[in-house]
């Protein structure tokens, strides 16, 4: 059974080069020139590449709306502080408005060449461990109170417990999951909650923070995307990429490149958060075998910590 929602609109050339016309000729005079052909299709948004340097973002839902309009407003300053670290965002270059054929906010942004993190062996990762742990503490900076909330990440573990504790159960009871490996996660799990949870300023997050939202080329970070949940909170679910895109070699790099920037706690809630994301995508990946299998591999290096 397919995982992803429908989509509420349809998205086609015809929509898009409309839309191109209106509010980005200006920006980019030749983008009415400029090839135009579909390259993604999540969750919440489609990205159709723009000639060589520009993609066009567009959300597929009314839920997804809001994100590129939290986007447009963040990403500005993320690139500012991400760029002399050779990494860069989707900062948008054209801030797109709704109109009579498209009912929301959407973004022409740069183009980061390279491929999916999600497409190399968790070994090529660790190559550029320390440079992610490096952008993520120029990132973990404080917000202000206006930021935008998002109710399900940089939240207390608290927060989501009953959806840990009923994904657990459901991946125990078909089978994916075997009794060992749930007792060890739910641990995993239980001492985060445990642990003292995030008592100072709310700090800008990614919020979704996996190998398919980080771009690499030639065995090197070049890029974060996907910001749509981007938040403050508490840094540790962001830092629980140290087990979803790292091994042990890897984890090793990218939290001592982390430093002093983050406290014990903190990083006993992102184990646990780890966990969490584990159980998330082995129980929603059904229609993406690639997701599926970055959490089955997530999950061996997440309990693999909780036996050392």
């Amino acid at each position: 059974m397919p995982d992803k929602p429908a989509a509420e609109v349809s998205i086609d050339t015809a929509l898009i080069r409309g839309l191109l016309a209106d509010r980005v000729i200006p920006v980019i005079p030749d983008a009415g020139e400029l090839s135009l052909r579909k390259v993604a299709e999540g969750w919440d948004c489609e990205v159709w590449r723009l000639g060589e340097d520009y993609a066009v973002r567009l959300p597929r839902r009314a839920l997804a709306a809001p994100l590129v309009l939290h986007e447009q407003a963040v990403l500005p300053s993320v690139a500012e502080r991400l760029s002399p670290l050779g990494v860069r965002v989707p900062a948008p270059v054209v801030d797109g408005v709704a109109d009579r054929d498209y009912p929301w906010a959407w973004s022409v942004v740069p183009w980061i060449d390279g491929i999916s993190a999600i497409e190399e062996s968790a070994a090529e990762r660790g190559e550029w461990a320390d440079t992610l742990a490096r952008a993520l503490g120029a990132l973990h900076v404080a917000a202000p109170d206006d930021h935008p909330v998002n109710p399900f990440r940089g939240v207390p573990l608290a927060a989501r417990a009953d959806d840990v504790e009923e994904r657990l159960r459901t991946l125990r009871d078909s089978g994916v999951l075997d009794d060992a490996s749930a007792r060890r996660i739910d641990a995993i799990w239980q001492a985060g909650a445990a642990a003292t949870p995030w008592n100072r300023t709310p700090v800008w997050i990614h919020g979704d923070l996996h190998p398919g939202n980080l771009v690499a080329r030639d065995g090197a970070l070049v890029g974060i995307i996907d910001f749509g949940d981007v938040t403050a909170g508490d840094p540790a679910y962001d830092l629980a990429v140290a087990w979803l895109a790292f091994d042990a070699g890897g984890r090793e790099r990218f939290t001592a490149a982390a430093g002093f920037d983050y406290d014990a706690d903190v990083w006993v809630r992102a184990h646990a958060w780890a966990a969490a994301v584990v159980l998330m995508l082995l129980a929603h990946s059904d229609d993406n075998p690639a997701y599926f299998a970055l959490g089955r591999d997530a999950a061996a290096e997440v309990i693999a910590d909780a036996a050392a």
